[in-house]
Order: C-alpha cells, then structure tokens, then sequence
C-alpha cells in the first residue's frame, strides 16, 4: 500500500472515529429521565381550583402499588368544582414525553353536566406555574393532550386537543376553537395505552397514541380574548408559548400513570 493509500485510509479511520465520540456525545446529553420515582410525589406540585398552590385537596394525588393515581374515595361529591392539576417542578421547551395511562374505577359525580369528563384527563403543555393559577382558576393556560377511554360502545379518540386559554396554528391557519379531535382510535376497557408528545418550542406540537401520530399543530399562543390569556399579555409575556410546566389532570374520574419519562430535544 502507498503513502498516499494508507494517508488516506488513516483520515477516513480518524474520522470515523470521531463521528462515533460525537454521536455518544449527543446520545448521553438526550437520556430519558423520569420525571416520577414510583415512590412518592416528588417533584410535583398539586394546585387545586379554590385552593393555594401545594394543597393536595383530600389526598386526591397519591402513589399506590408504585403508580401515580388520581383517586376520590375520600370525596362525596365533585365539590364545588375543584378540577386539579399535578405540575412538574420544572418547565421544559424542547421536549419528548412519554407515559402511560389507564381508567379505573367509577368517576366521582354521575351529574350530566359533568358526562364530558367520564374517562377524561389530560396532559397540560406549556403551563405556567402552579403558584402562577389564580385561586378559583379551574385549569392553567395550556395545550392540553386529552387522555380519554371509551365507554365499551361509541366512538372516542384519544390524543384530542385542547386549549385553555390559549389558541393554535394549523396548517397555516390560526384557530380558536376550544377542542379538536385526533385520528386516534377508540380506547375501551381498563388497558394501559401509551401516550408521546414531541414538543419543540412554539413550532410543531406531535402527540402519539401507541406509537401512532395522532394530532399535530404550532404556534401555541395566549388567547387575547379570554380572561386568563388576557391577564398572561397584559403582564409583559410574549403572546406564544416557548416553553412550560407540564401538569396531569384530575378530572373526576380515577385515573393511574406509569412510566413517566422526558427526553430533551434541544
């Protein structure tokens, strides 16, 4: 082999060398991390509607069997409406999250007002704070990923979109309305279903359902003409949403999470 053959064989060896550093580099910096330790509550605060941030409003929150369960056997009724939100102590920009989800057991109030949150709850995107809610805020200005079951017989996605608060784009176009359906198909039963969302700032928002894209839409954004939107722009806040608290939702109906983990995308 001549000089200039091993020279060039030696260049192509050191630089593939130094693709794979960089790739384990890159690799070791975009670990999942669990954002729940099976153990306690760790890391999360609740915030309940009519109550401080902190407050786990009848011990609604907890940790059974290592899974992070939404229960109201302490509750009698859906008192005074107190919907409620489980925050992550840390906001996040660029992100992907995955968890896994099921229904249990009976939801709380049987009232007809209320038949829209029968197997319902949610992954709040983008949320302030929990301290940040106003006391008889019912839910955070958000992107919230609905987390739904179906009720044995008719159709219901999952991976929906809604919009406390706040407004999208899709497809070009900036919307208002307050909840859109996803391509998800009907989850029954009691089953673990596997929910993702990639997030990478205020551009594209994914959510997935069992490993399937279900829903996708951008420039998530405050909500001029709603209360709690309003009040977020008249403090000096950019009009979208870069990055923010991640919460679960307490919605009426008992609920358990597993497995919760975030990846950076930065």
């Amino acid at each position: 082999m001549g000089n200039r053959s091993l020279l060039l064989l030696l260049l192509i060896t050191l630089g593939l060398f130094v693709l794979s550093c960089q790739q384990q580099s890159h690799s070791s910096q975009q670990q999942w991390i669990s954002l729940f330790n099976g153990k306690d509550l760790s890391g999360w605060t609740p915030k309940f509607k009519g109550f401080a941030a902190g407050v786990n409003y009848k011990d609604t929150f907890r940790v059974e069997d290592g899974l992070l369960t939404v229960s109201y056997d302490q509750w009698q009724d859906f008192d005074n409406q107190a919907f409620g939100h489980l925050f992550s102590q840390q906001s996040y920009s660029h992100y992907k999250i995955q968890l896994q989800y099921r229904f249990i057991g009976q939801q709380i109030t049987q009232e007809q007002e209320y038949a829209w949150a029968y197997r319902n709850n949610g992954l709040m995107l983008h949320a302030p704070p929990a301290e940040y809610m106003d006391i008889e805020q019912a839910f955070p200005m958000s992107a919230e990923a609905q987390l739904l079951g179906g009720n044995g017989q008719d159709p219901r996605t999952s991976g929906n979109l809604c919009s406390p608060s706040t407004n999208i784009v899709k497809n070009g176009e900036l919307l208002s309305q307050h909840c859109f359906n996803s391509d998800s198909q009907t989850l029954h039963g009691d089953q673990w279903v596997l929910f993702e969302a990639e997030v990478y700032g205020s551009g594209a928002i994914k959510h997935y359902i069992n490993g399937k894209l279900v829903f996708e839409y951008s420039e998530l954004q405050a909500d001029p003409s709603d209360p709690w939107g309003k009040k977020w722009l008249e403090q000096g806040h950019p009009i979208k949403l870069t990055k923010g608290h991640i919460a679960l939702q307490a919605e009426t109906h008992p609920v358990q999470f597993r497995n919760i983990r975030l990846r950076s995308l930065d």
